[in-house]
């Protein structure tokens, strides 16, 4: 069949089934959400069909890594791993779809948001003249071309041709699939950075926006695998509760123009790197303190970005509910901190909206593609960072 009249069947079915995948800034594997769709807009329908995150090889991880959130990286292995990504993503969907009981003909999109190596919104590079940017790796036509399935990627690109930074993108499908009428929801996700939708119980999209708040996991896991041989992340804040919060490296990290910025505001590792870390043990004479201790303050940081940020909605809501999702939910002490600070919220995670937790994000993947793919376009308002507009570029298998 011609594959544009191919493209026009599959937008045109009554229901699309559409893999999502993520791949965040904590690259522990690849998340692949199978979702089947009906509808568009505030008329969709979404059914969450099989989830699974796909682990990374350590050799893959080191190679996407070595290029990761750096100024100065080997050019020729950025071009290299854009293919690579593209190459290893397709295999583990097609594993996926095989396990699952596909065959890879009956899937019929896949969104892919590819790896993020690089992000910089003006807020971020402050180079007089340039734009907004953001760079993520994984070639939509490797993916098309190695599954047999037609892939809308690289999303953020038309957020910031549009006008936004390029994240988060959250707001888009946050509002679609879990605004509720009368309710007031936080959608807090909890990745690499923390961000959060907000969602009036008004379900007026005008009001709805996403922000990015500060790091979620990514300085903790930086940290651990920097000084503790052969750990990847803190389970269980094992390490953060043998330590106790230094309130001076608590105040020196909270010390940065970025948690005083408007809302919607988008940042990365690019700022909360260990170099962030290091500058302010320097900046607070705090460098000989010890490691469980540094772990417990940068839990306790990660948790007040998100506090205060939520602190500065929450007279504009009644009866607030917070949905977790992301690998930072699972981090017990930060939970903790939120849960104390925050009293008058009541906690849930996005299964109790069926949908599963860390599937999360992938799911909000395929949902922009689906919009694309029908042209829906809901109007948020004219805003500052929220365009309203379609996204991913689309790449057809032959």
């Amino acid at each position: 069949m011609n594959q544009i009249a191919n493209l026009y069947q599959k937008s045109n079915k009554e229901e699309k089934l559409i893999i999502g995948l993520m791949s965040g800034t904590s690259m522990d594997g690849l998340d692949i959400a199978l979702c089947a769709f009906k509808g568009n807009g505030t008329n969709t329908e979404i059914k969450l069909l099989h989830f699974k995150t796909a682990d990374y090889t350590d050799v893959f991880r080191k190679q996407v890594k070595s290029i990761f959130s750096k100024r100065e990286v080997d050019l020729e292995m950025v071009c290299l791993m854009n293919e690579q990504v593209a190459i290893t993503h397709a295999q583990l969907i097609n594993a996926a779809v095989a396990e699952w009981g596909y065959r890879n003909d009956q899937i019929d999109f896949i969104a892919s948001h590819g790896q993020t190596i690089y992000h910089a919104p003006k807020s971020l590079h402050k180079r007089e003249g340039l734009p907004n940017a953001t760079l993520q790796i994984g070639d939509g036509d490797h993916i098309a071309v190695h599954t047999g399935i037609i892939t809308l990627s690289d999303f953020r690109q038309k957020h910031i041709a549009g006008g936004g930074e390029g994240a988060p993108l959250a707001v888009y499908g946050d509002y679609l699939i879990f605004s509720k009428e009368n309710e007031d929801r936080i959608m807090l996700n909890i990745g690499g950075i923390a961000n959060y939708t907000y969602l009036p119980g008004s379900l007026d999209a005008a009001k709805v926006f996403s922000t990015d708040v500060g790091p979620g996991n990514t300085l903790m896991d930086q940290y651990v695998q920097q000084h503790f041989a052969g750990l990847y992340y803190d389970k269980d804040a094992a390490i953060a509760r043998k330590g106790k919060v230094n309130e001076a490296l608590l105040k020196e990290l909270l010390n940065d123009s970025f948690f005083g910025a408007a809302f919607p505001k988008t940042t990365g590792p690019e700022l909360f790197s260990l170099s962030y870390l290091e500058h302010a043990q320097k900046a607070s004479d705090t460098e000989s303190i010890a490691k469980e201790d540094v772990m417990a303050t940068l839990c306790r940081f990660s948790a007040q970005g998100i506090i205060d940020s939520i602190q500065r909605v929450l007279s504009d809501m009644h009866n607030p509910v917070l949905y977790l999702s992301g690998g930072g939910m699972h981090n017990p002490l930060l939970l903790d901190f939120l849960k104390e600070a925050l009293p008058q919220i009541t906690f849930k995670t996005t299964s109790a909206l069926e949908i599963h937790p860390d599937a999360k994000e992938a799911v909000l993947f395929a949902l922009l593609a689906n919009e694309t793919l029908c042209g829906g376009q809901i109007y948020f308002g004219e805003r500052v960072n929220v365009p309203s507009i379609c996204m991913g570029k689309l790449s057809l298998p032959k």
